[in-house]
């Protein structure tokens, strides 16, 4: 089996290790009144960018080999180093959701009764779940040889990322005053001792 072969593998095991920790926690969010949303056409569009990026480009690509001419051989190390951030994307996309529990939201809601989580892996990141995503697009971007479907997780997420982290954050202050300013001076956005 080729690097390649190995690492298109990686990436579909990568999407349905993502499906599988989500749907559980997709399913109960729909049971939760949620008292405030932020969604909208912007938040509609940012998405769409994104599951472009994360989903369809590179799903177009392992489908199909299109577009050709951005392909190219990978290196074993280059796919081992895609296996290496993928198992740890998926680790710390499962902890960001064992956190958060009843909390998780797919877009920027307050739900009934909502609580802000400091606990578990928020206890040292304000966003870890963003970290997930930022290190399943970087394995994204190993795995799959080729430049155009490998570097559209990056775009389609970064897209998102700064797009919507303002927001988020002035939704969270609004909604937990001091007690987010408060978090949000001990912990770090995405990288502890980093960012």
């Amino acid at each position: 089996m080729t690097a390649a072969l190995i690492g298109q593998i990686a990436w579909v095991a990568m999407v349905v290790g993502w499906y599988v920790i989500r749907y559980p926690f997709e399913r109960r969010a729909k049971r939760r009144r949620v008292e405030r949303s932020r969604r909208g056409h912007a938040e509609t569009i940012r998405m769409l960018i994104s599951f472009s990026g994360l989903g369809i480009i590179p799903g177009l690509f392992v489908a199909t080999g299109f577009p050709k001419f951005a392909t190219y051989g990978p290196s074993p190390l280059q796919t081992g180093l895609g296996l290496a951030l993928m198992v740890l994307a998926l680790v710390l996309f499962r902890l960001t959701h064992k956190a958060l529990g009843k909390m998780w939201s797919v877009s920027l809601d307050i739900r009934e009764k909502h609580e802000l989580v400091t606990r578990g892996i928020y206890g040292k990141i304000r966003h870890p779940m963003y970290t997930a995503f930022w290190t399943m697009a970087l394995a994204q971007a190993l795995l799959l040889p080729n430049v155009v479907a490998g570097l559209a997780g990056l775009v389609g997420f970064g897209t998102l990322y700064f797009s919507r982290i303002g927001p988020e954050e002035a939704m969270m202050e609004e909604t937990f005053g001091e007690a987010y300013r408060d978090y949000r001076r001990r912990s770090a956005r995405l990288i502890p001792g980093i960012y």
